[in-house]
């Protein structure tokens, strides 16, 4: 799971937490959302690593990115489904190429855990990662390039 050194990607385990976490809080401020706090969001991603069902992939020295995966079974097969929860890379490493190490780590890690598809959420005017999604294969159109567009939709409880 690994490319050029400078983008090399490895999967996460419970010893990372605290940088999981410190990498949450500050892509939550960074975007002006509501953030518990890089302690509390390592707790958290302990808990979820602990589950089985989440894993993550960091990339660079620091870390300087990630990619956090859930997983769950599928509807309408047998495989898991894998939802692309977060992709965050640190500002001063963005455009290096770190955040397609991490989606094409992200892709192979998800289909070696047994997933047939890969959804993800991301905002219009984030064109940035729309491209890298695209680029890789992702579409917002149902059934080809002519179908309907998707939304995703969201609410707090």
């Amino acid at each position: 799971m690994s490319a050029a050194p400078d983008r090399a990607v490895r999967r996460a385990d419970a010893a990372d937490a605290g940088a999981i976490g410190r990498l949450l809080h500050d892509f939550n401020s960074e975007y002006d959302e509501p953030t518990p706090g890089p302690a509390k969001l390592a707790e958290r991603v302990r808990q979820l690593l602990a589950g089985g069902q989440t894993a993550v992939l960091l990339a660079g020295d620091a870390p300087d990115g990630l990619a956090l995966l859930r997983f769950r079974p599928a509807i309408c097969s047998d495989g898991l489904e894998c939802y692309l929860a977060e992709l965050y890379v640190a500002p001063q490493r963005r455009g290096r190429g770190l955040g397609r190490a991490l989606m094409n780590a992200a892709i192979e890690l998800a289909r070696s855990e047994g997933a047939d598809t890969m959804d993800l959420g991301t905002s219009e005017d984030d064109v940035a990662a729309r491209g890298l999604y695209e680029s890789l294969g992702f579409s917002n159109r149902e059934g080809g390039p002519d179908g309907p567009l998707s939304l995703y939709y969201e609410r707090e409880l």
